[in-house]
């Protein structure tokens, strides 16, 4: 690929987005995907896996924060953190701004990738790798779950869409939400990101509602708007006991105040309710879903 050329992202057959490559900074293939680290005048830098847009430097701050925050403030205490994928490094940036977190752990199975957005990307893990409360392993989820005995108070999945013959397929079914059910403290709360909210396409993030709705007691679909997706975002939030909703501005201002979170740029107390108003069209989709299983996964076709 050459500067001054076009990545082509297709979304349908009908619809694609063309991105100018103003510089290209890396262009490879890891073990498991094609990686390219692009300049765009718009997006700023932008990583792009088998030409997909990941993260972009004009918004990375707003998806991030919304994945981590809604989750953390709800939980009380949350001492004990595992990310599952985020290899840019910007979902443990987020979570290692709560300074009641004493231990961050960070599962990703491409090495390679994580060692390419460290060189390339590295305002978006902010130091975070070297941080003293992170712990990095370099291997499939599944199988990290399957081994470890420790619990957590907190599991964050920020683990690439379930896409034919990619890594991700059985990652999104009730099995294995079962076995993060089982990893999660007593009062333990999991959050995922969830694919698209549009209206066209908001199936998988449907699924994964209905999925986790099968394994935990209270589950909270949210959503907000990636101007470098293009479209709007789903995330869903499932939780032992604590209900996000339950917290008002006032405790949400209070517990960013005492764990000192700062350098903020989205999240903010007075959104944090606001996430979880989805549109009627979301509310009918969400009786579309079906029960995800290791026998009949979700996978992207497009």
């Amino acid at each position: 690929m050459k500067e001054g050329t076009y990545i082509y992202e297709f979304f349908t057959e009908n619809v694609f987005k063309v991105i100018k490559v103003e510089r290209l900074i890396y262009e490879g293939k890891t073990k498991y995907q094609t990686a390219k680290f692009i300049y765009n005048g718009l997006l700023g830098k932008a990583l792009f896996l088998d030409n997909k847009i990941q993260s972009a430097q004009v918004d990375e701050f707003i998806f991030h924060e919304s994945l981590v925050h809604p989750a953390l403030l709800s939980h009380p205490a949350p001492e004990n953190v595992l990310i599952m994928g985020g290899g840019e490094g910007a979902t443990l940036r987020e979570v290692l701004k709560h300074s009641q977190v004493k231990k961050a752990v960070m599962v990703d199975i491409d090495r390679e990738l994580v060692e390419l957005c460290k060189k390339f990307l590295p305002e978006w893990s902010s130091g975070a790798f070297s941080d003293k409360k992170t712990r990095f392993f370099s291997m499939d989820a599944r199988h990290f779950i399957e081994k470890t005995r420790d619990k957590y108070h907190v599991i964050i999945s920020d683990l690439t869409e379930p896409i034919d013959e990619g890594p991700s397929v059985f990652l999104f079914t009730r099995e294995f939400f079962a076995m993060i059910f089982e990893k999660l403290e007593e009062d333990g709360i999991f959050v995922i990101q969830a694919g698209s909210a549009d209206t066209f396409y908001h199936e998988f993030f449907s699924s994964c509602v209905k999925t986790l709705e099968s394994i935990f007691p209270l589950v909270k679909p949210y959503w907000t708007f990636i101007f470098s997706f293009g479209m709007p975002w789903g995330f869903v939030l499932a939780s032992k006991k604590y209900d996000p909703l339950k917290i008002d501005e006032r405790e949400v201002r209070q517990r960013l105040n005492e764990r000192r979170v700062k350098k903020l740029r989205f999240y903010h107390p007075g959104i944090h309710r606001s996430y979880f108003s989805l549109p009627l069209y979301l509310l009918k989709g969400l009786k579309k879903g079906r029960i995800l299983t290791d026998e009949k996964p979700f996978i992207w076709r497009l």
